[in-house]
């Protein structure tokens, strides 16, 4: 009995002091996602892999319980245990990115993944991004450390993983850790013209490796085509999609009517948007954006009242993650960026995916929490 009322007397403790608003947007965003997996991209995914009609769904459903799980428990910690332990899962997850190389599942010419027992087809990489953040976020702030050092510290890790990813290969998430990296630093208040320099010295090193080695010429082909639609077979994709959203119009045609998303590849991870607008409208891509949008105008409103500068960074770092993968994701969809294969965060299907974001939630909301004195 006294069990039940300290259990209780938790429970009552996390809810009482959690963003209540927060919260219900990100799982508001979770049961979009369910939604959408329910009546469109989950009998997409099963009919081109001959499985049961709701396989992808129940699939979907356990990631994002799973999910929610993650949540409340990032966010029942308490700053010291969340730093602590972040700092832990950040060393495995990097073991995890370094081992890929080695043990990686390799799919479509790119190695990503590695099969666990329980989670297969894993991806290190989306683990690994929410607790990057925290660990950036802590060199930054660590007042022991000279400046300077705190820069180039961050340099030689974001530069290690990059090459990691590099290596892989995947240009989109290099992209976006790179843009997490430059967003903290940036925040936390170094010379733009350093950053401008860190920046022109590192699109060099990426323009090099994209048109002189050939274990990149994928990338020199999507670019080329994004800008010469009549050039290379790397227009489909985006063909495809951009022909799903047209067709839908406004008001979509009606749940089960969509035809182009059965040609659209990858519907339920990276092209989940085009699946969506086809049958719902664009309409519908604006509410989700709206979602989207109240959520992040929410966390920053808490970032203009905090007053601990490393907070602050986690929180940026963190929102920001999820603002750039939304727009990459939109911006593909939509032919506004070339090709690179990014998951809409909260809404498309992953395992890896789904953890990645709920991680960042469950530190969003632990951060944003009510502090007791």
């Amino acid at each position: 009995m006294q069990n039940n009322s300290i259990v209780y007397k938790f429970y009552y403790q996390w809810w009482k002091n959690i963003d209540k608003s927060i919260f219900l947007l990100i799982n508001l965003l979770f049961v979009i996602g369910l939604f959408f997996s329910l009546v469109s991209t989950s009998l997409i995914a099963s009919d081109k892999l001959d499985t049961n009609s709701y396989f992808f769904f129940f699939k979907h459903l356990i990631y994002v319980l799973i999910g929610i799980s993650l949540i409340f428990i990032f966010s029942s910690l308490n700053s010291n245990q969340l730093y602590k332990y972040s700092i832990f899962l950040f060393f495995i997850s990097f073991i995890s990115l370094f081992l890929v190389p080695f043990i990686g599942v390799e799919v479509k010419g790119s190695k990503r993944w590695i099969d666990l027992f329980f989670l297969p087809r894993f991806q290190p990489i989306e683990v690994l991004k929410p607790f990057l953040v925290i660990i950036l976020a802590t060199i930054l702030c660590d007042i022991r450390l000279n400046i300077l050092f705190k820069y180039l510290i961050s340099i030689v890790l974001i530069s290690i993983i990059s090459l990691l990813l590099i290596a892989q290969p995947d240009i989109g998430q290099t992209l976006l850790v790179v843009f997490c990296w430059a967003t903290l630093i940036f925040t936390s208040g170094i010379n733009i013209y350093i950053l401008l320099s860190i920046f022109i010295v590192g699109a060099s090193l990426l323009a090099y490796l994209v048109i002189y080695v050939p274990r990149f010429d994928y990338i020199q082909g999507r670019i080329f085509s994004f800008f010469n639609r009549e050039t290379g077979t790397h227009n489909f994709q985006s063909d495809k999609a951009i022909e799903s959203i047209t067709s839908g119009g406004f008001f979509g045609k009606g749940i089960g009517e969509g035809v182009l998303k059965n040609r659209v590849p990858e519907a339920h991870t990276d092209y989940i948007i085009s699946v969506i607008s086809e049958e719902f409208g664009v309409v519908v891509i604006m509410l989700i954006l709206v979602v989207f949008l109240i959520l992040i105008y929410m966390v920053f409103k808490k970032i203009s009242i905090e007053t601990n500068d490393k907070t602050k960074l986690i929180l940026i770092g963190s929102i920001s993650l999820i603002l750039m993968q939304a727009t990459i994701h939109i911006g593909v969809n939509i032919r506004l960026f070339p090709t690179t294969g990014m998951t809409l965060p909260f809404l498309s299907y992953g395992g890896s995916s789904i953890i990645s974001t709920s991680i960042l939630a469950g530190i969003i909301l632990n951060l944003t929490k009510r502090k007791i004195i």
